[in-house]
């Protein structure tokens, strides 16, 4: 459990934790598989959210699954971009939260397995990616103005001389 001074600092900073929807790349799990390569291609991220048609978060994709796909024992081919979904090499078991519903330390104890977690709503909706980066930025944010905000008396060390 956090100390009440550092949560209601880091609550603080808690809205700026999420990178909107808006602004995050992602495919649907009903793409083809040569479509979600070249956005992950483009975008340089190494994993990115899967959506269905309702804009719910259904799977993880990264680079390495796809390409995985394309190797065979001795050659790369692409003919598996074509003839493959989304759906059928995406990662389906993975961590998402409803920020509102989950408390920081929670959100803290998945960050250190995840680079990233997806946010959604009551209804599975996407709402954006909760990272490990925002909330280190959280974390340097509440070491430079812990002091400044609340009066930190250190402790009185007392040596026993014989």
């Amino acid at each position: 459990m956090f100390s009440p001074s550092i949560q209601r600092l880091l609550e603080e900073k808690s809205g700026s934790f999420i990178i909107p929807a808006t602004r995050i790349a992602f495919v649907e799990d009903d793409n083809p598989l040569y479509h979600a390569f070249l956005i992950l291609t483009k975008v340089k991220y190494s994993k990115i959210p899967v959506l269905d048609r309702k804009s719910r978060v259904v799977g993880l994709l990264s680079l390495a699954m796809i390409t995985d796909k394309m190797m065979t024992t001795d050659s790369i081919t692409l003919e598996p971009l074509n003839q493959l979904k989304v759906r059928d090499v995406m990662q389906t078991e993975f961590d998402k939260i409803n920020f509102a519903q989950t408390t920081l330390e929670t959100q803290l104890h998945l960050l250190v397995d995840n680079a990233f977690l997806p946010v959604i709503d009551d209804y599975g909706v996407f709402q954006g990616l909760l990272t490990r980066r925002e909330w280190i930025k959280a974390f340097n944010y509440v070491a430079h103005n812990f002091e400044q905000k609340y009066e930190v008396l250190p402790k009185k060390i007392t040596i026993n001389k014989k």
